[in-house]
């Protein structure tokens, strides 16, 4: 089933077919965000930016949701920025006297999806480009369709590496192939992107949503909330810190963790052999570390 059958399965997205991004929430505990701008190829700009990370804090501060997956419309995941979005900002002098907000083309950074409590995968069901790569690299594990077409394209814009694809490339690549993706700006299709580690999975273009929902129903039904946000926190935030450092961090959680009730839920579910039965996370559970 593609991604356009699941979303049109969907009534209350269904009714709603010009919003930019489509929202849904499934029963298992998975939210969907689909770009809706298929006609633009999902192009990044201030319309669909803005409802995007909208979208992204109602399903970040639902507890019932917990695990977020991101996909495109159409026959792209996002092809980089929106041109006509572009053209309007370079109507104007694009210069610090100027102080030209480019921050309205993007609405808020990718890496906002780095700091969210919850699992982010993305679908990725087509074209994956410049802004849109960056927003896959943002996500915490990506599927590709295969035949996907993926690009930094920014040296061949005349632009440079932005919004944080510098430090999020090499971290899931290595520098060595982050250098090459980033100085060529060559186009790799999904299954080259797989051998380099961009990607974690190529499936089929029919099988794509239903391998990344049944991924992210596996951990929604299986994984504590709270182990997640926790977890996801760890990674991120080590990677600027010494493994010394990194080490007494872990030391510290762990014990805080094992007060917590996802723990004896954990241990006496897989005694019990059943699926666990974790608690939602809410903002007075975080834990940040």
């Amino acid at each position: 089933m593609s991604v356009e059958d699941r979303v049109a399965d969907t009534p209350d997205v269904g009714d709603r077919p010009s919003e930019p991004v489509l929202y849904q929430v499934h029963d298992t505990g998975v939210a969907v965000l689909t770009l809706n701008r298929p006609d633009r190829m999902n192009g990044w700009g201030g319309g669909l930016a803005g409802a995007f990370f909208a979208r992204l804090a109602e399903a970040d501060a639902d507890p019932k949701v917990r695990v977020i997956v991101v996909t495109g419309s159409g026959r792209a995941f996002c092809a980089g920025a929106d041109m006509g979005d572009l053209n309007a900002i370079s109507s104007t002098t694009v210069d610090a006297a100027a102080g030209t907000d480019v921050s309205k083309l993007v609405g808020d950074h990718p890496h906002r999806l780095t700091t969210l409590r919850k699992p982010v995968i993305a679908a990725i069901n087509g074209a994956c480009a410049g802004m849109g790569l960056t927003l896959a690299l943002a996500c915490d594990v990506r599927f590709a369709a295969a035949g996907a077409k993926f690009t930094t394209s920014f040296a061949r814009r005349g632009l440079i590496a932005e919004y944080g694809i510098s430090w999020l490339l090499p971290r899931v690549v290595g520098t060595g192939i982050a250098m090459d993706l980033l100085l060529s700006g060559r186009v790799i299709l999904a299954e080259e992107a797989a051998r380099l580690g961009l990607v974690n999975a190529v499936v089929a273009p029919d099988e794509l949503m239903p391998t990344a929902l049944g991924y992210a129903e596996d951990i929604a039904a299986n994984c504590s909330p709270n182990s997640l946000a926790v977890i996801k926190q760890q990674v991120y935030a080590d990677t600027v810190r010494s493994v010394y450092e990194a080490s007494d961090q872990a030391e510290r959680l762990m014990h805080e963790s094992m007060s917590r009730p996802d723990f004896i839920e954990g241990i006496t579910s897989f005694f019990e052999k059943r699926r666990p039965n974790f608690p939602p996370l809410t903002p007075q559970q975080e834990d940040a570390p």
